[in-house]
């Protein structure tokens, strides 16, 4: 019998066509996902799930990235994901920002792949999630994911993106080119994104005035911060302190 004759009946005999999704379960650190070409939510590993705070696969079918992230990540998700659906490749290791387990936003490595419909279209798309320090498979994100460290532990200070290039020892060409392949942004961006991350963080789990955090994390005054915060989160600073404070 021809070989793909015995690949082809070996699955035809399947009693689930979705049985290879419970290996999802017993990958650590890994989070499997499957949405339609609208974004919303088909599938996802009992991991998903727990991360986000729920119980049943049912609650989260049919749901978009809007209801569980901010604004402006959830975007970030639905043109990656338009991306890999128009243009039929796949995603491969993009950093990208996700929940940890105290459900703080951190950075993790996403690799999407379409989902091809009966006449050849994609109809969706397929990914698995983890974090980027458990396997770096590139060289360049390697690189980028050193950026994200050294800013990491910078939170608190403002620089400019010559000064970020010099401190991570590659030049500025080069981590213009590096952070736009793994992140889809721009260095400047990624700075501001990070201290965006800080500020919110410090939002939640501090009693700190707003006026001082947005000093903290290198903000000229209240007011230029409130116009950041709102335009990458969709909320103001004291709103999303309310609704965030644990």
């Amino acid at each position: 019998m021809p070989k793909h004759a015995i690949q082809r009946d070996f699955f035809a005999s399947m009693a689930d066509p979705q049985a290879f999704r419970t290996l999802f379960e017993h990958l650590s650190g890994v989070f499997f996902f499957v949405k339609d070409a609208e974004g919303r939510m088909i599938a996802a590993s009992g991991p998903i799930l727990q991360r986000l705070g729920l119980t049943d696969e049912r609650e989260i079918i049919g749901q978009t990235d809007d209801a569980f992230f901010p604004p402006e990540i959830a975007a970030g998700f639905r043109a990656d994901d338009r991306q890999v659906i128009e243009t039929g490749k796949p995603l491969v290791n993009r950093l990208e920002v996700w929940y940890d387990e105290q459900r703080v936003l951190d950075w993790f490595l996403t690799t999407k792949l379409p989902v091809p419909g009966k006449h050849g279209r994609a109809i969706g798309i397929m990914g698995v999630t983890r974090r980027y320090e458990e396997r770096i498979a590139s060289y360049a994100v390697r690189e980028v994911a050193t950026v994200v460290s050294f800013l990491r532990e910078h939170r608190d200070r403002k620089m400019n993106v010559a000064e970020l290039a010099a401190a991570v020892g590659i030049s500025e060409r080069d981590l213009h080119r590096k952070v736009r392949e793994a992140l889809g942004t721009t260095p400047h961006d990624l700075m501001l994104r990070m201290r965006i991350q800080a500020a919110a963080e410090a939002l939640a789990r501090t009693h700190e005035s707003i006026e001082r955090i947005a000093s903290t994390y290198g903000f000229c005054d209240q007011s230029a911060f409130t116009q950041q915060f709102r335009k990458r989160t969709g909320l103001t600073p004291k709103q999303f302190r309310s609704r965030h404070r644990t």
